[in-house]
């Protein structure tokens, strides 16, 4: 399916205005905008560095806010290794500095708020899904929302304060908490099961691997095709 185009304007300055650790490799850092932008849940911004020869480097960041006339944004980055844009911003960015930011962007892989949704996340690939959940719960309708998340164990898993007792199904994938009665594995048919809904729009979001493996599974738990959005990401640093 082709992406409809969203709004993306030019580019902008964006202060940090706060930062704090999600993981030992993920931090999110929270930017209020020069300009603001009326934001939809899974779209992303770019993040463009300037070095003083004039060199640049540029990444698109997902964003973890619900959405609407945001002055501020939040996006949740995992330091790659060796990560050119990730390495800077987690190494040398601190609160009151300065990042030059474009979007929002993507029209696609956004969910309005209207309908039912599953939400299948790999890994960082939660972020996106998490202003979809963050959405649902702002506007009373956290009924609408089932969502899934893999992550290899339970120092990987983002936002880990807001999601316990919030009903999401987390799948620990080489590691699992000492109270849980699901052994370490790979997401499931199983896992997914009864999470469905009949009329829900699915959203997947992980590296290709998981992206791949997550739309066969719900495919196979029954979910048609034209209502499965996927967005797949690379080590890009």
């Amino acid at each position: 399916m082709s992406e409809r185009p969203g709004p993306v304007g030019p580019w902008q300055d964006a202060s940090v205005v706060s930062i704090h650790a999600e993981t030992a490799t993920a931090k999110t850092f929270r930017l209020r905008l020069s300009r603001p932008k009326t934001l939809m849940a899974g779209q992303h911004f770019i993040i463009r560095l300037t070095a003083p020869d004039g060199y640049t480097a540029q990444r698109s960041y997902s964003i973890a806010s619900p959405p609407g006339d945001l002055p501020e944004i939040e996006m949740t980055i995992e330091r790659l290794p060796e990560g050119e844009v990730s390495g800077f911003l987690h190494d040398e960015v601190g609160v009151g500095d300065e990042l030059e930011v474009r979007g929002p962007i993507g029209g696609w892989f956004v969910w309005d708020g209207d309908r039912p949704a599953l939400l299948v996340g790999g890994g960082s690939g939660i972020v996106p899904l998490m202003a979809m959940c963050r959405h649902a719960r702002r506007f009373g309708k956290p009924e609408l929302i089932r969502m899934a998340v893999s992550v290899r164990t339970p120092s990987d898993l983002y936002y880990k304060d807001e999601l316990e007792d919030s009903g999401v199904t987390v799948v620990y994938t080489r590691q699992a908490p000492t109270d849980s009665v699901r052994p370490p594995g790979r997401l499931g048919r199983a896992d997914l099961a009864g999470l469905l809904d009949p009329d829900a729009t699915v959203y997947v979001c992980g590296s290709t691997g998981f992206a791949d493996a997550a739309t066969e599974l719900v495919m196979e738990i029954g979910a048609p095709v034209d209502r499965i959005r996927v967005e797949r990401f690379g080590p890009s640093g």
